[in-house]
């Protein structure tokens, strides 16, 4: 179990990209909500339209669409659908004690591809720009997922 500590300069990497991930996940709920009282809009539900101090006017066209809210929550959808398999991906190729520097590469170069992915999204990229910068995201976890894979099947090690 030496590998499971953050004294572990391995485990450590992928615990810096694994809380860089999680804590860009959390941050989204926190830009939707702000993008909501930006705007005065975007709200979800029909208790939102209730009389209160965050909302001392409702209005029902509160609950249209606001295509700036909306934005955040397709990012915030798409961490939700990538980064559990960057957790469970990278957790587990930790564990094959690969080179810490390839490591390195790989990991941060996932949370650099999120980072970038979410600039693309953010301000409106071409979905050509937004797909390559996720496809360089989805390539680490192919090849971390088959790296485990091989290990794990004694095939590599």
């Amino acid at each position: 179990m030496d590998k499971l500590s953050l004294q572990d300069p391995l485990f450590a990497t992928y615990a810096i990209a694994a809380t860089l991930m999680i804590l860009k996940a959390v941050a989204m709920s926190w830009l939707t909500v702000a993008r909501m009282l930006q705007v005065n809009g975007g709200f979800r539900s029909p208790e939102d339209l209730r009389k209160t101090p965050l909302n001392p006017h409702p209005d029902a066209r509160q609950l249209e669409p606001h295509e700036p809210v909306e934005r955040i929550r397709r990012i915030h959808l798409n961490d939700l659908e990538n980064l559990p398999f960057f957790l469970a991906a990278g957790f587990l190729y930790v564990l094959t004690g690969p080179p810490l520097l390839l490591a390195q590469v790989l990991l941060y170069g996932y949370v650099v591809s999120r980072f970038l992915h979410f600039a693309a999204y953010l301000s409106a990229q071409t979905h050509d720009m937004r797909a390559t910068l996720w496809t360089v995201g989805s390539l680490i976890l192919v090849f971390m997922t088959v790296r485990t894979l091989l290990s794990a099947l004694g095939v590599w090690r």
